[in-house]
């Protein structure tokens, strides 16, 4: 999950692999695969860069549970 800022400062955590498209005219919008959409005071950049964290902690966290055994 990612933590996103709606306009009225109110905090959200949303499912990053469930973000159809980011929009950013001027205000940055998320549109859900479900249709919903949310407008937050993150750019379009900074809810990106997020989204890759999250990835990147995911990965990380699958690459420690099967670290390679080692060859004798």
């Amino acid at each position: 999950m990612i933590v996103l800022t709606r306009l009225n400062r109110s905090r959200f955590a949303v499912n990053p692999d469930l973000i159809e498209r980011i929009q950013a005219a001027p205000d940055t919008t998320i549109v859900m695969v479900d249709g919903a959409t949310f407008v937050v005071s993150e750019s379009m950049d900074d809810v990106i860069e997020s989204v890759v964290r999250f990835r990147a902690r995911v990965l990380s966290a699958v690459g420690e549970q099967h670290e390679p055994e080692e060859v004798l």
